[in-house]
């Protein structure tokens, strides 16, 4: 196993990938995070409810992430031949499928938001809190949808630095403007949950700006006549959602999946999901190791498959699948360690109450157990199944284990046998991580989820058929 680490261009080329799109993931967080810190001094209620329409958005950006994990799949492997042109109508596809989706949502935000508010807790004052936050942050949709795409794009063409200077100046921007907006500062008036909801969409936007303006000035990839990214072809338009749809699906019902847990989490008190978002803050943190590992683990396989270096990306996949448990392994060490610390940040003004401060505590520590077994499957479906071209299989492993295993159980849990909140949360983690790290595992040594998209992967992967076959 030693010799399998000892490739210095592996670890050149990842770490080159991982470190600027874990920091720009570091740095969205961050976004996240200030959000919910500063949203915090304003108690309990404001937490909650800022909390619950984050999970909307939440929903959204699944959608949009499976958009992404399907464009990564045709970008990465056009890269590996530098077929340019391919790109551009795939990033056009993209970009027009997720430009409709944050229109669906950004309209039943601002039509219907107390209808989506009362989805998670029917308290008048949660149900305020949320409609003021809702009615303004929903604007930043649509900006969310155009970043998310055009970073994937640039990243998948290991162009990951302008996606990470994007992040850092709309992370900065939106702290600014919250400490501004919230409390009246700086000239600002004193809007609470209405002013962070500002914050967000004029940093959202303000995004959409600099990545624009920095790829006129560069001239990449993103700089082309329209006609090059949206005319495409209904075969093309086909091709894409052929590899594209069963992502968006498995992400789309696992948000839904999520979407659900929320729902059950919410209704039984706002304190309980109040702790549940404080740990959702850091867990997206935390994460951020992992999504950096994993876009680099997309890129590198995706290109490999796509050259017909069959074997290189068989040899990477293998180091990613090793390297990403371990990595968990010490960043959980780490979040047991300082937990306490970490949920004190969020009671700097005395607002919060024990029992979310409590819980919060625990869950935090039943996540740091189980994220080495959630990142086993997290690596192979995202990481390694469909960069190699298979973006099937995860599709059922991840909603079987969720929608005939976990939610059931959460739902029995919690409504038949009326279990504590703690151990519903763990409940949910038990009974969908550990019988989808098994599927992934055995699927994984089969190989079947090498599935080129390019003719020179396809002809490449013949001849190692023929040649496992005559060993």
């Amino acid at each position: 196993m030693l010799k399998l680490f000892k490739d210095k261009g592996f670890w050149k080329t990842s770490l080159a990938l991982a470190v600027p799109v874990a920091l720009q993931n570091m740095l969205t967080s961050s976004f996240t995070l200030a959000d919910t810190l500063l949203v915090s001094q304003l108690g309990d209620v404001a937490l909650s409810s800022v909390g619950m329409v984050g999970q909307w958005g939440w929903l959204m950006t699944m959608v949009f992430f499976g958009f992404s994990s399907g464009t990564t799949v045709f970008v990465s492997q056009f890269w590996g031949i530098k077929d340019i042109k391919r790109i551009r109508k795939t990033c056009g596809i993209a970009l027009a499928s997720v430009l409709a989706v944050s229109g669906i949502f950004t309209t039943i935000g601002l039509a219907f938001p107390t209808c989506v508010i009362r989805m998670f807790n029917s308290d008048p004052q949660i149900i305020a809190e949320g409609t003021k936050y809702l009615t303004v942050v929903a604007y930043s949709y649509v900006a969310i949808a155009i970043t998310n795409i055009l970073s994937t794009v640039l990243r998948s063409v290991e162009k990951v630095k302008l996606p990470m200077y994007v992040s850092a100046f709309t992370t900065v921007l939106n702290i600014f403007l919250d400490y501004c907006m919230i409390f009246g500062k700086c000239g600002f008036p004193e809007m609470g949950v209405r002013g962070a909801a500002l914050a967000t969409s004029v940093s959202a936007w303000a995004g959409v700006a600099m990545i624009v303006l920095i790829s006129l000035v560069e001239k990449n990839i993103l700089i082309a006549r329209f006609s090059e990214f949206f005319r495409f072809s209904f075969d093309q338009f086909k091709e894409f959602y052929k590899k594209a749809l069963p992502v968006v699906f498995n992400e789309s019902m696992w948000g839904a999946g999520n979407f659900v847990f929320n729902l059950i989490f919410a209704n039984m008190g706002y304190a309980y999901f109040a702790s549940l978002t404080i740990l959702r803050s850091f867990e997206n943190i935390a994460f951020v190791f992992f999504i950096g590992l994993g876009s680099a683990c997309s890129v590198m396989i995706g290109k490999s498959v796509g050259k017909g270096k069959i074997e290189r990306g068989i040899e990477d996949s293998k180091r990613f699948a090793i390297l990403v448990p371990v990595v968990s392994v010490f960043v959980g060490i780490l979040i047991l360690i300082f937990r306490r610390q970490l949920i004190g940040i969020f009671n700097m003004g005395s607002n919060i109450s024990d029992i979310t401060l409590n819980t919060a505590m625990i869950i935090m520590a039943i996540y740091a157990v189980e994220m080495p077994v959630r990142n086993i499957q997290y690596i192979q479906i995202v990481g390694i199944f469909r960069s190699g071209g298979d973006t099937v299989t995860g599709v059922k492993f991840d909603l079987s284990t969720l929608w005939l295993l976990s939610i059931p159980a959460t739902l029995i849990a919690v409504y038949i046998i009326k279990v504590p909140f703690v151990i519903a949360f763990a409940v949910m983690y038990i009974f969908d991580d550990y019988p989808k790290m098994i599927l992934c595992l055995r699927y994984y040594r089969s190989l079947k989820w090498l599935k080129p998209v390019t003719e020179e992967g396809r002809a490449a992967l013949e001849e190692f058929k023929k040649q496992q076959v005559m060993k």
